[in-house]
């Protein structure tokens, strides 16, 4: 059986670091079966990969991206409470955070971005609950933000 390691690989991702948070606050914390993330940026080696808001200075394709590389930020500070992203046994439930314009109405597209790679490297146990959130904006004007309820194996 593959493993979500494997597959991910497979995509040619690795996990990176754990971010750094920017307040007062840790990326991810366990409590009782679950591990819960604080919201994870579209960084990449400590810059985000786009700023502004959807509907204007980033369009939905980027930002499906960003949401992409958000949740990949967010399953390195899952997996850092769970041994390894072997060590997840399953994503529970994903919030997707867009900063976008008022007339903006494609959040659930946008928030596909992340949906799809959980479901990509877990399969059936990366089908999740989810919430995509149009909000005015977001910490250090990113596009997206992502943060997961996971399952520990």
């Amino acid at each position: 059986m593959t493993t979500p390691s494997q597959r991910l690989a497979d995509l040619g991702l690795e996990l990176p670091p754990v971010a750094a948070p920017v307040a007062a606050y840790v990326p991810a914390t366990r409590a009782g079966g679950l591990v819960l993330t604080s919201g994870q940026l579209p960084s990449v080696a400590g810059s985000l990969v786009c700023t502004g808001k959807v509907g204007a200075d980033v369009t939905p394709e980027q930002a499906t991206d960003a949401a992409r590389t958000a949740a990949l930020n967010a399953l390195a500070a899952a997996a850092s409470q769970t041994g390894g992203l072997d060590g997840i046994a399953r994503i529970v439930k994903a919030t997707v955070f867009v900063a976008s314009t008022p007339d903006f109405t494609g959040q659930p597209q946008v928030a596909n971005g992340a949906s799809q790679l959980f479901v990509e490297v877990f399969g059936e146990a990366g089908q999740h609950a989810r919430s995509a959130v149009g909000v005015p904006v977001l910490p250090l004007d990113a596009p997206v933000e992502v943060e997961l309820t996971v399952e520990p194996a």
